[in-house]
């Protein structure tokens, strides 16, 4: 049986989509694929964040524990990175007290003693002078930096990962599907076609449906030429 070379491009196409579906239902076992990348949310948190034994006794809610249990949900939630990023710095920012902003300050590059100052007066409510303003407003700046750094990497890291690991997946199903065609036919040749379908599949899957477009255009001004 042939088949016409658009008809190829989308089942290939198809098959690294069940590839990444494949992939994707890992995430029922412990967050799966989606683990890959928060490790870098994860460093940048921990370098703003101080850990303190305390926290692990009285499960506070603005502890660094806490604020990673509760980023790490929304990473594997799948939540938009821009909310993600959001609240992580409200959580950030949350921490921010008189203890806690040496670390912060070495973290973000800001003077240390002006930012204590900040984190002193925003417990108070007494009003910041203009060098305090301008400190904690380059501490925002940075902040958002750092966190956008961190979750750019990790997501990078995930997508990856993800498409790494989609690979031996859609191989191992082009082999399973070209074995349930030809049965007792199967072969050298079957499974080396199969192969080089599995392995096309995870780049092809997400412009299948434009490359199939642009094979049959091209097919189209083809013909008119002929004529």
């Amino acid at each position: 049986m042939t088949l016409d070379l658009t008809t190829i491009v989308l089942a290939i196409g198809s098959l690294g989509t069940a590839a990444y579906g494949v992939v994707d239902a890992s995430k029922g076992f412990g967050g799966g694929m989606s683990n890959f990348g928060f490790g870098d949310i994860k460093k940048v948190i921990s370098s703003l964040i101080p850990f303190r034994p305390e926290d692990s006794v009285s499960a506070s809610a603005l502890g660094r524990e806490s604020v990673l249990a509760t980023l790490r949900a929304n990473w594997l939630n799948g939540m938009a990175l821009a909310d993600q990023k959001s609240i992580a710095k409200a959580l950030v920012k949350l921490n921010l007290t008189a203890t806690s902003a040496a670390g912060m300050a070495a973290a973000t590059g800001v003077d240390p003693a002006l930012l204590a100052s900040v984190a002193a007066k925003l417990v108070t409510g007494a009003a910041l002078t203009q060098q305090e303003t301008d400190a904690y407003g380059r501490f925002d700046l940075l902040l958002s930096a750092l966190l956008d750094q961190g979750y750019q990497r990790g997501d990078q890291r995930y997508r990856n990962s993800a498409k790494l690991v989609a690979i031996p997946v859609a191989v191992g199903l082009a082999v399973l599907g070209a074995l349930a065609i030809d049965g007792s036919n199967f072969g050298a040749a079957s499974a080396g076609k199969a192969v080089i379908a599995g392995l096309l599949a995870t780049p092809l899957a997400p412009v299948a449906k434009d490359l199939s477009s642009a094979i049959q255009a091209g097919a189209k001004v083809a013909q008119a030429w002929k004529k």
